[in-house]
């Protein structure tokens, strides 16, 4: 989970309007989010986890398939799994769901309350936050083919004499695309870099 004081106070205010919890995924690619978090009911979540809803979910369809922000009862499509329902009994009774971005990497942003629906403006509040999250949580521009392989070779073990021989080029040539790398990511050090780019899921 990237850690980001821009988004940690997002979440903040998104937890501000959500009185039985929040799920947070940005940048959902390759059927995972990039950035996941959720406050519902630890009970629902272990259940939610362990029996894959996602998988099954209609929120998360209705996310994936449309750009927007709607109430959890304005969606029509189908429950065949029951999981509306089975989230009810854990006070997950109302709710409104927000997605936005391409769908090469969208997020979906839902909130939850157990006594009223959610109101128009508490509708406008979601849409707005859903948006800075997923501008907050974008990830850098793609790395090049060479910065890729440098890291990928120091994230296999390699030291700077070996990943230099393995890819055919000089120390001096590997360190200059390290350093590239780590700017790209805006990372302090080749460490921190490798783990950005594992978290962006760029090697």
């Amino acid at each position: 989970m990237l850690e980001r004081r821009g988004i940690n106070q997002l979440l903040q205010e998104l937890g501000s309007i959500a009185p039985m919890g929040y799920s947070v995924g940005l940048h959902i690619r390759f059927a995972s989010p990039l950035v996941y978090r959720s406050t519902y009911p630890e009970e629902w979540v272990d259940i939610y986890n362990t029996h894959s809803y996602y998988l099954r979910d209609p929120l998360v369809f209705w996310g994936l398939g449309l750009a927007g922000t709607t109430r959890w009862s304005a969606i029509p499509l189908p429950d065949p799994f029951g999981v509306m329902d089975k989230a009810a009994r854990y006070g997950l009774n109302f709710g409104a769901v927000s997605s936005y971005g391409p769908v090469t990497s969208r997020s979906i942003v839902g909130i939850a309350r157990s006594d009223r629906e959610f109101s128009d403006t508490e509708l406008s509040a979601l849409e707005e936050l859903t948006i800075r999250l997923h501008i907050e949580a974008k990830p850098p521009s793609e790395l090049t083919k060479a910065q890729i392989e440098a890291l990928r070779c120091l994230a296999d073990g390699d030291r700077h004499a070996a990943a230099a021989e393995r890819l055919g080029i000089s120390e001096s040539a590997l360190k200059a695309r390290l350093v590239s790398a780590r700017i790209r990511l805006e990372a302090r050090t080749t460490s921190e870099a490798i783990r950005k780019a594992r978290e962006y899921r760029l090697i």
